[in-house]
């Protein structure tokens, strides 16, 4: 009876965004539960999003004041300079205003992609 012994195993391979550009799109979806969560229940989404962000839980209440949405304004301005993504002030009004619930979704990945890694670990038999 003979066995054989895995030398070497195939290395996965990473794709990552560039470090400066947003890691989604706008209205892309990794993860159903959270897109429905924050159409049907926007509000607790973005107050939910706001606290792991490090801020106050009930801020993004206060975007019903106002024209263009200032909390979800300032939360992607925030989150553009803490992780150091290039984008435009523009952009940032165009999809605080048109796209609320896409945009808090595109700052929940990226949250995500950025505060916890995927970390792997090579077991190697002797």
């Amino acid at each position: 009876m003979s066995t054989k012994m895995v030398v070497q195993q195939p290395k996965p391979v990473v794709m990552t965004a560039g470090l400066d550009e947003w890691s989604s799109s706008i209205c892309e979806c990794d993860s159903l539960n959270e897109c429905c969560f924050s159409v049907w229940c926007f509000p607790c989404f973005a107050c939910i999003t706001a606290r792991d962000h490090g801020e106050c839980l009930c801020l993004p209440l206060l975007d019903s004041f106002g024209f263009i949405p200032p909390i979800t304004l300032s939360m992607r301005v925030s989150m553009r300079r803490r992780y150091g993504i290039t984008d435009t002030i523009c952009n940032d009004c165009v999809y605080a205003c048109c796209c609320g619930p896409c945009s808090w979704c595109q700052m929940r990945r990226e949250m995500k992609a950025r505060l916890h890694p995927v970390t792997l670990f090579c077991n190697k038999a002797n």
